[in-house]
Parts: structure tokens; sequence; C-alpha cells
């Protein structure tokens, strides 16, 4: 960019930075000076509206019409002119086990088992394991690191680590080295349809575990150290206590949790395009919606995928949000 554009950009950039402030402003002061006109009682009734109003907008428009307008899309073929119903859904269900968008379904339901259940055990066992002890907060620090980068990072690290060399050669891949120190021959990770998706769901554990780790560290912090005390002082074993009074307090923590791995891995995208595209039986559908959408420019089968999809999540989601209210309530 020339310095004649740069200043021919400046008039835009100071009324962004000038007019957000401004029209924020006017709208809160605009959004009171009228609520002072109302009649008292219908003023508590009013003034919430009014704070959330904008919020409710952008979510109407980024969020709710494009669901609907996705909808709708799905039920038009290629170009768009002709309305077909139901016939892009069937084209995607259709062809079980293997046509269609069956693996990528089988592949979303390893997902949901394999990693959430991973993410659960090794969080919940770094959360104890580092309670109360004097290296906490380096290690959780460490283990937490990953959160801090994206998963398109994560995903570029761990095709590295799984980098492949043929049997003799200098392995520069980390896990084939490993196993070239124990005398095994390398394997070929993320190429290798049975070991491809079990790659890549490894990759996303390590990413995910912070998260996990933190959330239930938090929750296991609040149980009263008074009660395990008494516990201890019962001649109750340490495994005795996790079983029969930290886990039990924490499962509507570790629910919550559980229920949010599941929607991430209902939708992962980014560590399946980056090291296989969905090539070698790794496909997902956030994967296959996108390759439909731009690849074959395919709008209609990508939207039908995109509405499975939503509809995969919707009612985790519902779950989700029952059971932070049940925590929150319980507070």
């Amino acid at each position: 960019m020339d310095f004649s554009q740069l200043l021919a950009d400046v008039p835009t950039l100071v009324a962004v930075i000038v007019g957000v402030p401004v029209v924020l402003a006017a709208y809160i002061i605009g959004g009171e000076y009228l609520v002072r006109l109302l009649p008292d009682k219908a003023r508590p009734s009013v003034r919430p509206w009014i704070w959330v109003g904008p919020a409710l907008a952008f979510v109407g428009v980024f969020l709710v019409y494009p669901v609907f307008g996705t909808a709708y899309r799905s039920l038009f073929d290629l170009s768009g002119d002709n309305f077909v119903g139901l016939s892009n859904y069937a084209n995607q269900l259709s062809g079980f086990p293997a046509g269609g968008a069956w693996i990528a379904i089988r592949n979303n339901l390893y997902w949901l088992a394999f990693f959430t259940i991973l993410v659960l055990l090794f969080g919940l066992l770094f959360a104890v394991l580092t309670d109360r002890v004097p290296y906490e907060s380096p290690i959780k620090s460490l283990i937490f690191m990953p959160m801090a980068i994206s998963f398109v990072a994560i995903a570029l690290i761990w095709k590295f680590m799984y980098s492949y060399q043929p049997p003799g050669e200098p392995q520069t891949g980390t896990v084939n080295a490993i196993l070239a120190v124990f005398h095994q021959d390398p394997r070929i990770w993320v190429q290798d349809p049975n070991l491809a998706n079990q790659a890549l769901i490894v990759a996303a554990v390590w990413g995910f575990v912070g998260f996990a780790m933190v959330i239930l560290s938090a929750a296991l912090k609040g149980i009263p150290g008074d009660l395990l005390e008494a516990a201890r002082v019962d001649g109750a074993g340490e495994l005795t206590i996790f079983r029969r009074i930290i886990f039990p307090l924490m499962m509507p923590t570790i629910v919550v949790v559980g229920t949010t791995l599941v929607i991430f891995a209902l939708k992962a995208f980014d560590i399946v395009y980056v090291m296989t595209n969905g090539n070698y039986d790794t496909d997902v559908l956030a994967n296959r919606m996108y390759k439909l959408l731009n690849a074959a420019q395919d709008y209609g089968n990508a939207s039908a995928v995109a509405i499975i999809l939503v509809a995969a999540v919707i009612p985790v989601l519902i779950f989700n949000l029952r059971q932070f209210r049940a925590v929150e309530a319980r507070r």
C-alpha cells in the first residue's frame, strides 16, 4: 500500500475510532432519557431491554438469520434456482455405511467418544495431582499453554511430531524418533486410515486438556477442606475420599465440561483440515461442509450438511445450558 492510499484511508479510520464511541454514548444517553419519560412502574421492565437490545440484534443478524437462511438454501439445488426439497439431505444420508456423509458422521462419533473421555480423564487427573502442591502454578501453566495458541498451530506442531521417514533413515518426527529409541519401526501416523483418526484426536486432546484442567481445578478448590480433613480423621484413604466425596461433588462441573467438549467434538474442523483435509478416512461433518462449499461450489448439499451439524449440536447445547444453570443454582 502506497502513502497516498494510506492517507485516503485516514478519514475512515478516524470515523471508526471516533464514531463508534460516540454512537455508543448516544445510545446509552438516549436510551436512559427515553426510559425516564416512562411511568415509574414501567421503567424496571423496559430498562433491561434497552441494554440487551443491541446484543439481541447482533445475535439475530449474525446467528439466527444465517441458520434459517442456510436451512432454506439446503432445499435448493446446486444453482439455487430449483427447489429440490429434502433431496440434499437424502444425498448426504444415503449409501450407508460408506457413502454420503456417513464416514464423516462416524468420525464425529469417534471424536465425541474418545476426545471427550480422554480430555476429561487427563483434565481431572492433572487437576487432582497438582492441587495444593508447591509446583502447582508452573505445572498448570505448562499444561494450559497449548490453549494459548490456535488449533491451526496445534495441528502444524503435531504434523511435524508425526513426521515419517523410511526405516533406517533418521526420524525427524518426535513420535517416530521415540519409537526408534525402543527399536520399533516408524509408522505413517496421519496417512494410515487405521491410525489417522486416533492421531488427530491425540493432537486435539493435547490442546484441550488445559481447558478441562482449569475448570475442574476450580471446582476442586471449591470443596471445603474441612470436609476432606474430617474424612481423613475418620480413617478414609485418599482413593476413598476421591470416590466418595470429591468425585460426587465435582460431578455437576464434570458434566458441564463434558458437554462443552461434546460440542467441540461435533464441530471439529481446523485440526482435521490442516493435518489431513479429510483424507485417509478422517473426514468430519464440518470439513465435509467446507469442501462442498468451496471446492465443489455445491451450496445446497453444503447447507444440508451444516443443518445436520446444527441439529446434532443444539440438543447438547440445551443440555449444557441447563446443567450450567443447575450448577449456578447450587452455589
